[in-house]
């Protein structure tokens, strides 16, 4: 038939019931007449359970060392799985990241798949075996292990499935597809039956746990064919691809990001170029920058607002305070208790009054804007944190999304 990479998320392969539903999807897939590559996130809580057993011996440790602990959890899982396959009779072998030919640059704990050698996996497949692959990780240059950061796993079955030229890249996880928002916080939401890359992309970078946003860029740069679909319930899930039935939605999917802070820099002195000393030295340092205002200025100063992710957030206020001389600004403050909320759809570009809409059922629902940011196919914007839930279901509600 063809070749599908399957990849399963810790909550799928979290106990021995769920590894035996897992033997069941693959076996079935293999019985098809297809060949399988399976791509394992660690079990349940494990990588969280490493991670404090990390801190119990060195609240500091390097981040190479961190590499080498937490590849461990898809270790347990992969074998684990090719057992429960093996004892149902079926040909399997399970491969760690480097031994299925996944080279990474030196990032550790963030690091990129720089090529993959399919030799092994095609000899692998070649020998009817199903094939499973430890996701999040894999080799550098100097052969140390490498992770590709929180998610990596749905960015190592993209780029196997692109490496390896495969028919379809299922991500099976705890949810059944892409929602129009979070089902949990508006139970009517709806399931959407196809998404394009573009909206995939913008959703998983504003908050949408779904996909990681590594792996949708990737997908769409190869043009792999994905679907999300559910372990647990087999429904029929949403496909991910280039091209989508626009269905009328103006507005795909509602989210939002709490991992946000704000800071703003104030009496910064209003000539050339100092935006670029703060932006390029973030920049420097792999900070990533979103929201972004800049007032018209008084008595030849202006104010820069604009967000980082909490986890930067220590980092950024260190360099901007060890560079006040070089950037000249008066004050600087932050904020923590801010969420973003975000609406995103590939047909806002050519409808007029989008935001406008947005903005109204905020407004009615007496929630204050602190930023915004605005493309062709999203519009962000900063609220109190405590709200978020709030504006979700207000905005859902004006685009009649359910």
């Amino acid at each position: 038939m063809g070749l599908i990479v399957q990849k399963f998320g810790g909550t799928s392969v979290a106990n021995t019931e769920r590894l035996k539903n897992v033997a069941k999807i693959v076996t079935d897939t293999y019985k098809a007449g297809n060949g399988v590559i399976v791509v394992v996130s660690a079990q349940g809580d494990t990588t969280d359970d490493l991670i404090e057993k990390a801190r119990e011996v060195n609240t500091n440790p390097s981040k190479r060392e961190m590499d080498m602990l937490l590849s461990t959890g898809e270790q347990i899982s992969a074998s684990l799985l090719a057992m429960t396959i093996e004892s149902m009779g079926f040909p399997v072998i399970s491969l760690t990241g480097w031994q299925a030919g996944i080279a990474t640059d030196s990032n550790y704990s963030a690091s990129r798949i720089k090529k993959i050698d399919t030799e092994r996996l095609s000899a692998e497949l070649d020998k009817k075996r199903i094939v499973i692959v430890t996701g999040f990780q894999g080799l550098n240059k100097y052969d140390d292990i490498t992770t590709l950061g929180r998610g990596g796993s749905d960015t190592s079955a993209v780029a196997l499935a692109a490496a390896c030229h495969a028919d379809l890249c299922e991500i099976y996880t705890d949810v059944d597809g892409v929602y129009t928002t979070d089902p949990r916080i508006v139970p009517d939401a709806k399931k959407l039956s196809e998404i394009s890359f573009d909206e995939m992309l913008e959703l998983a970078s504003l908050g949408a746990n779904v996909l990681h946003n590594r792996s949708v860029e990737m997908a769409k740069k190869y043009n792999v064919n994905m679907c999300v679909r559910s372990s647990i319930t087999r429904a029929e899930g949403t496909f991910v691809k280039e091209v989508v039935n626009m269905e009328s939605m103006v507005v795909r999917g509602v989210t939002k990001d709490n991992d946000v802070a704000r800071i703003s820099l104030c009496h910064i002195e209003d000539t050339p170029g100092k935006a670029f000393r703060i932006f390029s030295l973030l920049a420097k340092y792999n900070i990533n920058v979103d929201l972004i205002i800049q007032s018209i200025g008084r008595e030849n100063t202006k104010d820069i607002s604009f967000t980082v992710s909490e986890g930067n957030l220590k980092e950024a206020l260190d360099l901007i305070e060890n560079n006040k001389d070089l950037i000249g600004y008066g004050e600087l403050s932050y904020n923590t208790e801010v969420s973003k909320v975000s609406i995103v759809g590939a047909g806002m570009v050519t409808n007029a009054g989008v935001a406008a809409k947005m903005f109204e059922a905020l407004y009615d629902a007496h929630i204050n804007i602190h930023m915004i940011a605005t493309s062709e196919i999203k519009v962000s914007v900063l609220i109190d944190q405590g709200m978020e839930n709030k504006a979700i279901k207000a905005i859902h509600d004006k685009f009649e999304l359910a």
